[in-house]
Parts: structure tokens; C-alpha cells; sequence
């Protein structure tokens, strides 16, 4: 029997583990530069900080230390990545051989955990979430799955589209479970809104689990794309060498630092609460509407109705000027649409469009 390997990276694709990164211009502000093939001179619509002629910091110190100040984590264990989608791209290259590995998810859940599988040539297995016991995450069936070839196994918390959160006890159970065969990826782009500690938490403890955190939803960031791999630091050290040697746009690391500071934050937590609130107001009123079969219970900033008629539904939010997203193509989801909670404003007139003649 072979020994299971220590270090999460000994489940990597071989050739990714020989690959030597991008040799990319030394990194030294203290000198003046003529070393990266750059223009001297800046835009003239140009108005960043450090010049956008100027190739950014890879990996850029301060970011990277914000962040991991934020998430309560070691430099070390940090990789900052343009919005989860990177960081799903670069686990599926660095760990799924074409034709040969594979991923697990559990449906419905997050469309690109799938699509960058496909992209790489990876497999991908579905174990879906049980609608019946409100999109419960079916640890049992899910290990039951877990083939050798299985290298990457994501769990989105808050799930999107449904909205629910998986149990920090299941995933303790499924990382234990699954040490030394497959890294467990805990996807937590809305856990601002729920409430509950983050998972990364667990990640002295469990090596093999790693965390997708993001300022895309919370933190009102979704444009400057700017999301972090939490992981051990070897994981975080093979990424490295594959990620793009300039992922990170000088605008959008400028538009991170500014959000991160003290005052900012604040502002954050405080449209973070109001958010909760009328996530509480917008279900009560849905729930009383003879148009809505159930919404289901959200931890995250959306709500899953299934309603009785779901295309008026939709029609009559367009009407409002108001677009939701319509999730109708998952199986279990033939009924539902997914709202995002807007403004108060917002909210009023979309309670108005779809409970129209109810008082």
C-alpha cells in the first residue's frame, strides 16, 4: 500500500511540481527603472498612484500583507488572485492531469468550479446537494464517491444559488476523511453575510483544506477582481509558480488597498448589516405573497424563491427595471429564481412588481 504523502503538493500534477516559474523583472522601487522594457513617461489620462506605465508589483507586499491581516493568516499561506475564478483555474491546472483526474461538486452549486475542469481536461463527479432536506450536503455519498482520481473536492459556503451553509463540522469530517487523497476547497465568497466564524480558521490543524475568499460581494469590489487563496504554504508557494507573473492590475490593487483601510472597513461592516436586515425584510414579504411557493433560507446576500409562476415573475421584475437571475436549468431548481438583495429602494419596488394586487 502506498503511503499517503505528508504534503498536500504530493498530489500535484508531476510536471507542474518541475516547472520553473516566470523569471519576471526584479522588483526594487528604490531604483530607477530601465529593466522591464517600459515607457518612461506616463498616459496622460493616467491618474494611479504609481504609474501605469509601470508593470505592478507581483504579488504586491502590501496587499498581500493587508489580506492576510484581514483573514487572520501568515503571508505565507496567502495568494492574491483575480477573483475566485483565478484561484479555481490555477488549483484545477496544478493538481488535475487531462484525462486522468478529477474534480467533485455538488450541484447546484458555482458554474466554474465545472467549467475550469472542462477547460483543463479534468472529470468532473456530482454528488448532488438533497433539495428535500433544504440542499443538505450528503457528506456520506459524497466520500462514497471519492474515487482515487478525485483530486479537488468543492464546497461552496454559503452555496450558490441555494444559499445554504454547510456545517463547520462537515467539513472537518470531509477534510479528515480526506487527507492524503484530496484537497478540500472551501468556497466562501459570501461568509461576510452569514455571520459565522470562516473556515480558514481550521487551517493550521488541516493542511489539506483551502479556503476562496473574496472582495467581489462584501466588500463591493466585484470590478477591481481581487480574490485570495488562503492554503498551506506549500500549496500557496505551487501556485506561485503558475500564476501570471502580473495577475493583478495596478488600478485594481490601489482600489484594494484604499477599501482595506480602517474607516472603509466600517463602511463595509455597515452595509453588511443593512444587507442582513433587508435580506429579513425581503423574505418576510416574498413569504406572504400567494405568487411564492418558498424561499428558501439564505445565509449569503440572494435569496432562492421558487415561485407558482416563475416566468411572470421574472417578466415583472424586468417590467420594474429590476434583473434577477433566472437558475430555472438546474433540475431541482425548475421553479426558482435567485434575487439579490439591492438597495431598500430596490427591494420596495421589486416586492411591489412581484406581489402586485396583494395587500
Amino acid at each position: 500500500m502506498n503511503a499517503k504523502p505528508l504534503s498536500p503538493i504530493g498530489i500535484a500534477r508531476p510536471d507542474i511540481l518541475r516547472v520553473d516559474a516566470y523569471d519576471h523583472a526584479a522588483w526594487d522601487p528604490t531604483l530607477e527603472r530601465l529593466h522591464a522594457n517600459e515607457l518612461p513617461w506616463r498616459s496622460s489620462e493616467d491618474v494611479s498612484e504609481a504609474g501605469l506605465n509601470r508593470y505592478p508589483e507581483p504579488q504586491p507586499r502590501d496587499l498581500v500583507e493587508q489580506l492576510a491581516r484581514l483573514y487572520e493568516q501568515p503571508a505565507s499561506n496567502v495568494l492574491v488572485t483575480r477573483g475566485s475564478d483565478e484561484a479555481i483555474d490555477l488549483l484545477t491546472r496544478a493538481f488535475c492531469r487531462a484525462g486522468v483526474d478529477q474534480v467533485l461538486i455538488c450541484p447546484p452549486t458555482f458554474g466554474m468550479y465545472a467549467v475550469a475542469a472542462r477547460i483543463q481536461g479534468a472529470g468532473v463527479l456530482r454528488v448532488p446537494l438533497d433539495a428535500a432536506r433544504g440542499f443538505h450536503y450528503d457528506l456520506p455519498a459524497v466520500l462514497a464517491k471519492c474515487a482515487p482520481t478525485v483530486k479537488l473536492v468543492y464546497v461552496c459556503s454559503p452555496n450558490n444559488p441555494t444559499g445554504n451553509l454547510i456545517p463547520e463540522e462537515t467539513i472537518v469530517r470531509l477534510t479528515e476523511a480526506l487527507t492524503g487523497r484530496a484537497l478540500v476547497v472551501v468556497d466562501e465568497a459570501y461568509i461576510e453575510f452569514a455571520g459565522v466564524p470562516s473556515s480558514a480558521r481550521l487551517l493550521p490543524r488541516h493542511p489539506w483544506l483551502v479556503v476562496l475568499r473574496t472582495l467581489s460581494k462584501a466588500y463591493g469590489l466585484a470590478g477591481a477582481r481581487c480574490g485570495t487563496v488562503l492554503a498551506h504554504a506549500d500549496v500557496i508557494a505551487l501556485l506561485r509558480r503558475i500564476v501570471e507573473p502580473y495577475n493583478l492590475a495596478q488600478l485594481s490593487v490601489e482600489a484594494v488597498l484604499r477599501a482595506l483601510r480602517p474607516k472603509n472597513r466600517a463602511i463595509t461592516d455597515e452595509r453588511v448589516a443593512l444587507i442582513q436586515r433587508e435580506r429579513a425584510v425581503l423574505t418576510a414579504a416574498l413569504c406572504r405573497s400567494s405568487a411564492v411557493i418558498r424561499v428558501w433560507p439564505s445565509a449569503a446576500n440572494f435569496l432562492l424563491v421558487e415561485f407558482t409562476s416563475p416566468q411572470v415573475a421574472f417578466d415583472r421584475a424586468c417590467a420594474a427595471g429590476l434583473l434577477v437571475r433566472d437558475v430555472r436549468r438546474h433540475p431541482d431548481l425548475a421553479r426558482a429564481l435567485r434575487i439579490t438583495v439591492g438597495t431598500p429602494e430596490q427591494n420596495r419596488r421589486l416586492i411591489s412588481a412581484l406581489c402586485m394586487g396583494e395587500t
